[in-house]
């Protein structure tokens, strides 16, 4: 068995958490203490956020789309594919860092995404961007943190209470879609995206989008 090895760390803002990017062989791994976050082998789910909300957005000619969170870059690529060649694509990620890793250790897994003339990236509180615009953006998937259970930085939650979603609302056009990944199920944010005034389904999708893998949810939230 090929051992780990650690290739980078990365302080998160506003937190005491440190990243951690592993790597054996081809297969790559970010990590806070004990808790694996992403793994290059598992993107079904993350790849999933994309499909679902570019599915609610198909008739819209030239969608603009704000992705929180690069991650490992699978919900990126999955919007990319499916997306038209007149889209625009924002990415905001709050740890320079793994953009850096995207371009460095881990170029491989990205390819050529990160210079997709559709994509531009803002190393910057997706919470921000959120809350600075208004009708802007016809879709906002939100891949940040564990869901809307904060783990990485207590911040996070912002994203995901009544305000953060009355922001979302307010950035989004009228027929736009607010979709948000979690590892697992949470009852009282179902709720609370309903009371913001968003018409939800909420999707259960495996971790390698082949039947396989750990039980994530996605909310796909249509403005109401």
């Amino acid at each position: 068995m090929i051992p780990w090895e650690k290739i980078g760390t990365a302080q998160i803002p506003g937190s005491d958490g440190e990243l951690r990017l592993m790597r054996r062989g081809k297969e790559f791994s970010i990590k806070l203490g004990s808790n694996e976050l992403m793994n290059s082998r598992l993107s079904g789910s993350e790849a999933a956020l994309a499909t679902l909300a570019a599915k609610q957005i198909e008739n819209v000619a030239n969608p603009v789309v704000l992705i929180g969170g690069l991650g490992m870059g699978f919900t990126l690529r999955a919007a990319l594919a499916v997306l038209g060649g007149k889209a625009r694509i924002v990415v905001s990620e709050l740890v320079p860092a793994v953009v850096a890793w995207a371009r460095g250790p881990m170029a491989s897994v990205f390819g050529d995404s990160l210079d997709d003339p559709r994509v531009s990236i803002r190393e910057t509180d997706v919470g921000e961007i959120i809350r600075a615009q208004r009708s802007a953006f016809d879709a906002i998937l939100l891949d940040v943190d564990n869901g809307p259970e904060g783990l990485t930085r207590k911040d996070n939650d912002a994203l995901y209470n009544a305000d953060g979603l009355r922001a979302a609302k307010t950035a989004l056009r009228p027929t736009g879609v607010l979709a948000v990944w979690s590892s697992g199920p949470n009852p009282a944010f179902t709720k609370r995206i309903a009371s913001a005034g968003f018409d939800v389904n909420e999707v259960n999708v495996r971790a390698t989008g082949r039947g396989g893998g750990a039980r994530h949810v996605i909310w796909i939230a249509r403005k109401g």
